[in-house]
């Protein structure tokens, strides 16, 4: 058994493989030096018998502090230890049958796999695979499982691409999660970030320069995209993604923060990933799918290369949540100030943005462009909940919080009957409970603690006392965030599950509410409801083909005309027709066929 060690360093004079034997922690273990030999673009390679699968090892440069290996998929005694080869071939997969699904138009499911279940692990988190089946979910959206920081966290602060964060089971783990998914027809999205790495664990620098002064980014230096030595930087991130595809059998991937990729390169990463990952595609037979979280509002962006675009497959859009969001909870602070009617709701589900070279309020210049006419409206993701949108409130309060059921389940059927790519954030499909708070396990004190006052500092500046702000290094506020299993036994609660369960059965059975055609779509709406302040309209239609999403919003017995009749097909809480109209009872949704 022999592996050949390779690591890059293009300006290091020396590069020492430090192989540890014995190890039981991050730092002890036997550890004995071999010089490395310098090859062509700046990489450092030896060839050392007797190591394989599951032998650990650092980098010493130029005499320094042995350091992990920047692309290391395996780091079990965490992310300032020894770094561990990982063999992929040794899993035997059982998805030879599986031929991957295209993630556009299909149900997508985010969830954490630190929260999900109690356990907190991969192999807990595939135990309730058969709930997501039940519910039609068709893709597991995972949240980051790169190597990051202590036992719990949101992994938006990972510090090891390549690898996968132990405590959640490490790689071989990952691997067995893919194959149960496969095994139930489940398609596996997973969340990865190139935009920066986290404060702790971060040793890119000693090997050479990952990042760049050249550019400025929300969390300081920009990855270096475009700057002297670049390309293997590039490299670096897309023979990640491709790993996850090929090694993993992942099928789509979820690009946190794309904005924040500067890149004045001719070729922009995104492209040259989208092309390589199409490329791939071909040779594993099975389409692979790049989803980007980007804040541009441009099109571009789902463009296809070979037109000018980055060639993503796929984007979420926030504007959908906060017309939505806003339009249900009244809310208009911060980046909800220009959203909250109907009419911003009707646009965009009519043209995906609503910032489409509109002023932005918050941003303070004019911001986004139009979609283009005939642009698939499956290119975009919908969603009522995510983790940011629960997590980066003050106390991660999910809309269960203040809404009752009747009016969730308005905001379920308005999703998932959208002409976009559905998505649910795990629990919502019964309306949880429990919240979703941003919560850390820094060893290091001084950083917990600057997480912790930051934390409550940013949210004072928004009239939160501070005490009332969860402290995101107590254990206690991951605990609060773990799912209740029990939740949906209850009856208000397996009520809720049961109509999110109709309408994805309907939306699959009927082809009017999987249209992506998003100039086919007309919302009407009713008048202000005069019983609050916010000008919330008492009801909305959705035309969607032939049926009609009637959703009220009014807190009593409510007519809504249909002007055709209609037939009811599924509701939540009391409803029934009457020739050209719909009544329902309070706040809830109906989905009636309209006849010919």
């Amino acid at each position: 058994m022999s592996h050949t060690f390779a690591v890059w360093a293009p300006d290091a004079s020396t590069v020492d493989l430090v192989l540890v034997r014995d190890a039981t922690g991050p730092e002890d273990g036997q550890r004995s030096l071999r010089p490395m030999t310098k090859v062509d673009g700046g990489w450092w390679r030896l060839a050392v018998g007797g190591t394989g699968h599951g032998t650990d090892y650092l980098y010493s440069v130029d005499g320094g502090d042995p350091a992990p290996d920047p692309r290391s998929s395996w780091q079990p005694f965490g992310v300032h230890g020894p770094s561990r080869l990982f063999d992929p071939s040794l899993h035997s997969w059982a998805d030879d049958g599986w031929r991957g699904r295209d993630v556009r138009g299909a149900l997508h499911y985010e969830l954490h796999v630190g929260t999900f279940t109690p356990e907190g692990t991969l192999d807990a988190a595939a135990g309730m695979l058969d709930h997501l089946v039940s519910v039609g979910v068709e893709v597991v959206a995972l949240m980051p499982v790169a190597a990051f920081p202590g036992r719990w966290g949101w992994g938006y602060d990972g510090v090891h691409l390549f690898a996968v964060h132990d405590p959640y089971g490490g790689p071989a783990a990952l691997q067995r999660f893919v194959d149960a998914c496969h095994a139930r027809g489940l398609a596996v999205s997973l969340d990865v970030v190139y935009n920066h790495l986290g404060p702790a664990g971060n040793y890119t620098s000693v090997f050479g320069p990952y990042f760049t002064d050249a550019h400025e980014t929300p969390w300081g230096q920009a990855v270096n995209l475009d700057a002297e030595h670049s390309a293997e930087v590039r490299r670096w991130i897309c023979d990640n993604a491709l790993r996850w595809f090929r090694d993993f059998h992942v099928d789509a991937l979820r690009l946190d923060a794309v904005h924040a990729l500067v890149d004045d390169s001719p070729r922009h990463v995104l492209a040259q990933l989208a092309e390589e990952t199409a490329a791939l595609s071909d040779g594993l037979h099975r389409p692979l799918s790049l989803v980007a979280e980007s804040d541009l509002n441009d099109a571009v962006m789902v463009t296809p290369t070979t037109d000018g675009g980055l060639g993503m497959t796929a984007q979420w859009d926030d504007d959908v949540h906060h017309a939505l969001h806003t339009l249900m909870t009244g809310e208009r602070q911060g980046y909800y100030a220009d959203f909250g009617s109907a009419d911003v709701l009707r646009t965009v589900w009519r043209e995906a943005f609503w910032h489409a070279g509109r002023h932005s309020t918050f941003r303070g210049e004019v911001w986004g462009a139009r979609v283009p006419a005939g642009t698939s409206g499956h290119r975009f993701l919908a969603y009522a909940s995510n983790h940011d949108q629960i997590g980066n409130r003050a106390v991660g309060d999910r809309p269960s919080a203040t809404l009752s059921p009747g009016e969730l389940a308005a905001e379920l059927a308005l999703v998932l009957t959208s002409p976009f790519t559905p998505m649910l954030f795990m629990g919502e499909e019964w309306g949880a409970t429990t919240p979703f708070q941003f919560f850390t396990d820094h060893g290091d004190p001084e950083l917990g603690r600057a997480v912790s006052e930051g934390r409550r500092r940013e949210f004072a500046g928004h009239g939160w006392d501070a005490e009332d702000v969860p402290d995101p290094q107590d254990p206690a506020t991951r605990d609060a965030s773990v799912l209740r299993w029990d939740e949906p036994g209850e009856p208000v609660r397996t009520g809720l599950l049961d109509f999110v369960r109709d309408l994805v059965r309907l939306r699959a059975a009927e082809p009017d509410l999987r249209d992506d055609d998003l100039g086919a779509v007309e919302v009407d709406a009713g008048p202000p409801d005069e019983s609050r302040v916010d000008g919330r309209p008492e009801w909305l239609v959705v035309h969607r083909g032939a049926w009609r999403v009637v959703v009220v919003l009014a807190d009593r017995e409510t007519e809504v005309p249909l002007h055709g009749h209609g037939t009811l097909a599924r509701h939540w809480g009391p409803a029934r027709t009457t020739g050209r109209t719909v009544v329902l009872g309070g706040p809830g949704a109906a989905l009636v066929r309209l006849h010919d």
